[in-house]
């Protein structure tokens, strides 16, 4: 085996992406060489793009609020795809690469606009990419935070406040979920693993409390969206979450000119903003055609914290993000 042949694996995921960049035909220098980038979407842009355009905004624009909103906006057409991510090349369960910047899906676009807003240059932003996709930053299948409500929203309290009970008070809908990891890992991955059974509870807002709720939201903050089967048992995420209700979807708030709360996310066909009534109705109408197996329950929000970073070095000392790699060696 040749190392051409152990790299072309990685090489043809990476493209898939749209991550590698052709060979520019372009004169060497320009009069502006960001103008090119301001006029174009985020997810057409090369890794070194995306390095140039973070430091200009890091520099241009300091509410972090904003930046995720930008950032969000920017990438609004990016192509829809599930399941794109893994750790290739530090492990080979899931052959994917650990980032993807042509395609998204809900949770990977999700964490894609907070590391680009949090950091100024390309290597901060694969870093802190790896530190919010795993538990304390251990890359690997297993340590990877699969479940959002269970795994990513704990993982992440350096990043993101749940505002759930909060906002909802009595009207909170309990939930609970009887997660088996080890099952999941190993009907996913073929990864034999010791993981505990968790039982797992929490709440959602139902969505006759969300109208009380809408207001207090801010730009940046973290959408969960929660569902359920119609029928029990009758979706698959009902025997993954192990329970009556779970996080199917995420996206972020924004704001529209009137004020009216906006959800963005990335679903088929592409990365899209519409304002939250739109999206709760078009779920009713799915939930309502022949056939379908979910409903739209209610919402979980998190608060984006003030300052995310400042809260990780916290966690992980003054060399924030500490990321580790299968073997236990630094990122």
């Amino acid at each position: 085996m040749t190392l051409r042949s152990l790299c072309l694996p990685v090489v043809c995921a990476f493209a898939a992406c749209g991550l590698l960049a052709a060979e520019s035909t372009a004169p060497a220098t320009t009069a502006d060489p960001l103008a090119p980038l301001l006029a174009k979407p985020l997810y057409q842009f090369t890794e070194a793009e995306t390095g140039r355009y973070l430091a200009y905004l890091q520099a241009s624009e300091p509410d972090l609020r904003r930046r995720v909103v930008h950032l969000a906006r920017k990438n609004i057409g990016q192509p829809y795809e599930i399941y794109l991510l893994g750790e290739m090349p530090f492990e080979t369960y899931d052959p994917q690469p650990i980032y993807c910047l042509g395609k998204s899906d809900c949770l990977v676009f999700t964490e894609h606009i907070y590391a680009m807003a949090l950091t100024r240059d390309w290597t901060g932003f694969i870093r802190l990419l790896q530190r919010i996709r795993y538990r304390d930053g251990h890359l690997g299948v297993a340590s990877r935070n699969h479940y959002t409500e269970a795994d990513w929203n704990l993982s992440n309290r350096w990043l993101v406040r749940d505002l759930t009970t909060e906002l909802a008070g009595a009207k909170a809908v309990p939930f609970e979920e009887k997660i088996d990891r080890a099952k999941f890992l190993l009907g996913r991955y073929g990864l034999k693993t010791s993981v505990p059974f968790e039982l797992f509870r929490d709440t959602y807002i139902p969505l006759d409390a969300l109208d009380a709720a809408l207001p207090h939201l801010r730009d940046g903050d973290f959408v969960n969206v929660v569902r359920a089967s119609i029928t029990p048992g009758g979706h698959p995420n009902a025997e993954i979450y192990g329970g009556n209700a779970w996080v199917g979807h995420t996206g972020l708030i924004a704001h529209g000119p009137d004020g009216t709360v906006h959800l963005i996310h990335s679903a088929e066909p592409a990365v899209r903003e519409e304002p939250i009534s739109e999206f709760i109705a078009r779920s009713r109408e799915k939930a309502a055609a022949p056939g379908a197996k979910q409903r739209l329950v209610g919402f979980k929000f998190l608060r984006l914290t003030d300052d995310p970073l400042a809260q990780l070095r916290q966690l992980d000392g003054p060399d924030a993000p500490r990321v580790t790699l299968p073997n236990g060696a630094g990122f």
